[in-house]
């Protein structure tokens, strides 16, 4: 079967075969990670390492940069604008142990169990890798929160910053070679995976993969495709785990340049044998219809595709609570500034840390309320404060993100 011919997959497997599958899947995953309660909801915080010295980044952007150029950088590009946004720590070094475990520190505190890394691997090798080799697997207290990789394998484009009315230069393919993917498995599993505190669920790793249109395209066919999959579980219970426990994200709106959707994301998600699903962030499944659209209509909007969700998968699905979003500080300050297309967008707007708390009360509410739904949720994001959806406080909201799923999750 070709590629054009992978969104127009026939499932296989019986009618009666494929629910007694969804019954156990469901019941596996609702079970959550290790000897979680029923109640407990174990809170995972999307993180994007961009916020150190990477000898990629320096090398076309100069000597010394890193995302917080773009931080600093930023103003207000209309009334009511709140820019620049100012961290409260300081402008940290993530690839560095002691600031890293500032972080985990309060992650730990505040209620956020896992760290689930942006993590970037092309054809000619790792990028950004220094945050978690160097920062996170060296902090002293790393034992205090558990950590998982979703393997970000978009196109990387420029955007630090991005011109109006300049093409979004291609700088590392996100497509990459089947042998590639064989050592990214291979590296996975022996770098991150035997990791003491990598997150597991029923003792599986957990693997997300970001982009799943470009990541067929590395196989070229469905059967293909699949059968890489199944090398990846094959080699993970190798290693001594019971099995692998692979997760894809998807959308119906895509975001970055570059970023594709799905024909019909259940059949290929499902076809090629996922065990879960889930969202990075709100706006992947609601269009900023105004400039500054109000954060309440957003999450209102999410919920009914997390409804649809629910419905059209057998697998579970893991809800996503998005911080807010605000990209401007990707584009080049002096342009104009509008809805033209990423990271020109419109923005989201209320989103105190009082409405991000009554999110997640709802969220919480809404997974205690389903039997069958998996006792996780996750959160874009830790850190991403150049499309201004970040739980790290900052000298205008402080903890107060944090401190919302304190008092929500209520974690002893």
């Amino acid at each position: 079967m070709r590629i054009s011919q992978l969104f127009r997959l026939t499932r296989f497997c019986s009618v009666l075969s494929l629910l007694a599958l969804v019954s156990l899947t469901n019941c596996a995953v609702a079970a959550d990670s290790e000897d979680a309660k029923s109640d407990d909801i174990e809170v995972v915080s999307y993180y994007f390492g961009n916020y150190h010295l990477d000898k990629r980044n320096e090398e076309r952007l100069g000597k010394g940069w890193s995302e917080w150029e773009l931080v600093k950088n930023a103003k207000p590009r209309f009334e009511g604008h709140q820019q620049p946004k100012v961290p409260l720590w300081g402008y940290t070094d993530e690839a560095n142990p002691r600031d890293m475990e500032q972080k985990i520190d309060a992650a730990s505190k505040y209620g956020v169990d896992v760290f689930l890394f942006d993590w970037y691997y092309y054809d000619d090798g790792p990028f950004l890798e220094r945050t978690i080799d160097d920062g996170f697997l060296h902090a002293e207290n790393r034992d205090k929160i558990k950590f998982a990789l979703m393997w970000a394998n978009h196109d990387w484009v420029e955007i630090f910053p991005k011109h109006k009315d300049v093409p979004s230069a291609l700088i590392y393919p996100g497509k990459v070679t089947p042998e590639t993917f064989d050592k990214i498995c291979d590296l996975v599993i022996e770098k991150y995976f035997k990791q003491p505190n990598y997150w597991k669920i029923n003792g599986a790793p957990y693997f997300s993969i970001y982009e799943l249109t470009k990541f067929a395209e590395n196989f070229g066919s469905f059967e293909a495709t699949k059968a890489a999959i199944e090398r990846f579980r094959e080699k993970t219970k190798a290693a001594g785990f019971p099995d692998l426990h692979l997760n894809a994200v998807y959308w119906g709106r895509p975001n970055i340049p570059g970023e594709a959707t799905l024909t019909d994301p259940v059949k290929m998600i499902e076809g090629l044998g996922f065990d879960s699903v889930t969202s990075y962030v709100w706006i992947h499944h609601v269009p900023l219809n105004e400039l500054k659209t109000d954060f309440n209509w957003v999450r209102d909007e999410y919920f009914k595709h997390w409804d649809n969700a629910r419905k059209s998968f057998s697998i579970p699905y893991i809800p996503n609570v998005s911080v807010g979003w605000d990209s401007s500080p990707r584009t080049y300050q002096d342009d104009p500034f509008g809805n033209w297309g990423y990271p020109f967008t419109n923005t989201i707007s209320n989103n105190t840390p009082e409405n991000f708390k009554t999110a997640l009360q709802m969220t919480k509410d809404r997974i205690l309320n389903d039997p069958d739904a998996p006792r996780i949720l996750n959160i874009n994001c830790w850190n991403e404060w150049t499309e201004g959806s970040y739980l790290e406080p900052d000298k205008v909201n402080g903890y107060g993100y944090l401190e919302a799923i304190r008092d929500v999750m209520k974690k002893k």
